[in-house]
C-alpha cells in the first residue's frame, strides 16, 4: 500500500493594516506554489525545502504583527489528498497552457522577437516547474513548445 503524502501547512493571521505585509505574503506563497486550503492555512507537499519556504514565511508573519504556526500532516483519505494535489496540478497546468499559447503566438514573430521570447519562456518555463509538485501532462507539452521555437531561433538566418 502507498504511503500516503506528507503535507507542511502554514497557518496564519496578519492584521488587515497595512496591507502590505499580506500582499507581499501572498505574493510570495503564489510563487512558491503554496494550495489555498481555507483563509489563513495553505499547504504545500513536505520536503526540506518547502518546509523552509514555509518557516521562512511563518517569521515574516510574525515580523509583520501577525500569529504564525507551521504543521506537518497527511489527509485523512486518499481522497482528500488527491482533491488537494488535482487542485495544484490544475493551477499549474493552466499556466503551462499560457506559455504553450505564448510560444505560439510568436512563431510569426521577426528573428530578433523569437529570440528574445525563447529566453523569456525559459525562464517562465523554469518558475513554473519549480512549483509543480504534482507535473501535469502540458508541463511536457509546454516543454517541447518551448524548445521547438528554439529549434527555429537556432535554424534562422
Amino acid at each position: 500500500m502507498r504511503r500516503r503524502q506528507q503535507w507542511v501547512f502554514l497557518a496564519y493571521r496578519l492584521p488587515r493594516d497595512p496591507s502590505t505585509p499580506r500582499i507581499t505574503l501572498w505574493r510570495k506563497l503564489r510563487r512558491l506554489g503554496a494550495a489555498q486550503v481555507l483563509d489563513g492555512l495553505v499547504a504545500l507537499p513536505l520536503d526540506s525545502r518547502t518546509r523552509e519556504q514555509l518557516e521562512w514565511l511563518a517569521d515574516e508573519v510574525e515580523e509583520a504583527g501577525g500569529l504564525a504556526s507551521i504543521w506537518i500532516a497527511e489527509s485523512a483519505s486518499a481522497a482528500q489528498e488527491h482533491a488537494l494535489a488535482s487542485r495544484m496540478a490544475e493551477a499549474i497546468a493552466g499556466e503551462y497552457a499560457v506559455l504553450i499559447d505564448e510560444a505560439e503566438k510568436v512563431r510569426g514573430a521577426t528573428s530578433a522577437e523569437r529570440r528574445r521570447a525563447v529566453r523569456r519562456l525559459r525562464r517562465q518555463l523554469q518558475s513554473i516547474t519549480r512549483r509543480d509538485y504534482f507535473p501535469p501532462p502540458e508541463r511536457e507539452a509546454a516543454r517541447r513548445a518551448v524548445e521547438a521555437l528554439a529549434q527555429e531561433v537556432a535554424v534562422a538566418p
